[in-house]
């Protein structure tokens, strides 16, 4: 199981990379791993605001369906159309092709409230 250390994590399997100023979001391996086959994924359009904490979009698997919980606030400036015309893509490569949205953050700070890769790893093996 991948956990990049370029990437914040949350508690709820989401991961957050910073490009400038535009959180790029999408789910953690742990989470694609759970799930299983990845069958449908929804997601918000452009322009719409997401909060920390709080649901932006639904993974469907062949075993589950989950909310996605966003980790920042902000505006979706981008949603990747590619992993909703190809949701299998999140199984094969969750942390580069499979980018969920790009967000303008709202507050750069709630980054320094979500896990480094080691504290994520930590968290998993807890949650087991």
């Amino acid at each position: 199981m991948e956990f990049p250390e370029d990437l914040k994590y949350s508690k709820e399997h989401e991961w957050v990379r910073l490009e400038g100023d535009t959180a790029v979001i999408g789910i953690t391996d742990y989470a694609q791993d759970s799930l299983g086959d990845v069958v449908y994924v929804e997601l918000p359009a452009e322009g719409d605001a997401v909060t920390r904490g709080e649901t932006f979009g639904v993974v469907e698997s062949v075993k589950a369906v989950s909310d996605l919980y966003s980790p920042v606030s902000g505006s979706v400036v981008e949603m990747n159309d590619a992993v909703v015309d190809g949701p299998e893509a999140i199984n094969e490569d969750p942390y580069t092709e499979a980018w969920m949205l790009k967000i303008e953050l709202d507050n750069i700070e709630e980054l320094e409230e979500l896990l480094s890769a080691d504290e994520y790893q930590q968290f998993i093996e807890e949650e087991k």
